[in-house]
């Protein structure tokens, strides 16, 4: 199982909300690129980002973060929030990330996700985030009443490279992922999920991994605030 250290960013720095909202912001770090450069130093093999502002904003807003942890590491590096067109996903790509993450176009434009994946194969990526098992769009703001698991299915034939499954009430909170949610979601669907909300300690790590159906997790808050060792992690789920 693979972990992707996420650095959420927010007016050009590193930060973690609680359940999405922005008012909850807490700044870690003012650089990204430093930021992305530790995580490597540390041995992560992919790097999770997110541009808060540009998920509020359906356009891209912290470009400049992006390019300047682009530049500074190696490693694949997958981002979502506000990409929402063919334009940005080619521009993202040209730039050199590895995966563009699709969340509210999924919902809203389901066409789009299936071309993007027919032009870039393997590079591509479903955002599905859920407030009770119900998907929301446009950064969490906004409900729908198109479950989860439906959406994930609806992409099987699509050829995306993965689904980042997020639940909400557990992003941010510390409180441990919804493990039985989302390897529910990964045995009903062939594509790779990735776990994403709540992962806050190295146990929560272990019990994903060892659901055998999940491809990956994501976690934040836990690394900034040292209650989860990168190092010592990646060494456990490489065991």
């Amino acid at each position: 199982m693979i972990l992707y250290p996420a650095i959420d960013l927010k007016d050009g720095a590193c930060v973690r909300l609680i359940h999405g909202r922005m008012e909850s912001a807490t700044v870690f770090g003012t650089d990204p690129g430093a930021q992305a450069a530790a995580f490597v130093a540390a041995g992560a093999e992919w790097l999770h980002l997110v541009d808060l502002n540009g998920a509020f904003a359906g356009t891209p807003v912290n470009a400049a973060a992006v390019e300047a942890i682009l530049a500074q590491v190696k490693v694949p590096v997958q981002l979502g929030g506000g990409i929402r067109d063919m334009a940005t996903i080619e521009r993202w790509l040209a730039k050199g990330l590895a995966r563009v993450i699709l969340g509210t176009v999924a919902v809203e434009n389901p066409g789009l996700v299936r071309e993007a994946a027919r032009r870039f194969p393997g590079h591509i990526a479903v955002g599905i985030d859920a407030r009770e098992g119900f998907v929301a769009t446009k950064g969490w703001a906004e409900a729908t009443a198109v479950q989860a698991t439906d959406l994930a299915k609806s992409f099987e034939d699509a050829g995306v490279s993965a689904i980042i499954y997020t639940d909400i009430l557990r992003d941010g909170a510390m409180g441990g992922p919804n493990i039985a949610a989302t390897a529910a979601l990964a045995r009903a669907v062939t594509i790779p999920v990735i776990a994403s909300g709540g992962v806050s300690s190295l146990a929560d790590l272990v019990a994903l991994r060892d659901t055998g159906v999940i491809a990956g997790a994501i976690s934040g808050r836990a690394l900034y605030d040292g209650a989860i060792d990168l190092s010592q992690a990646l060494a456990t789920l490489k065991a």
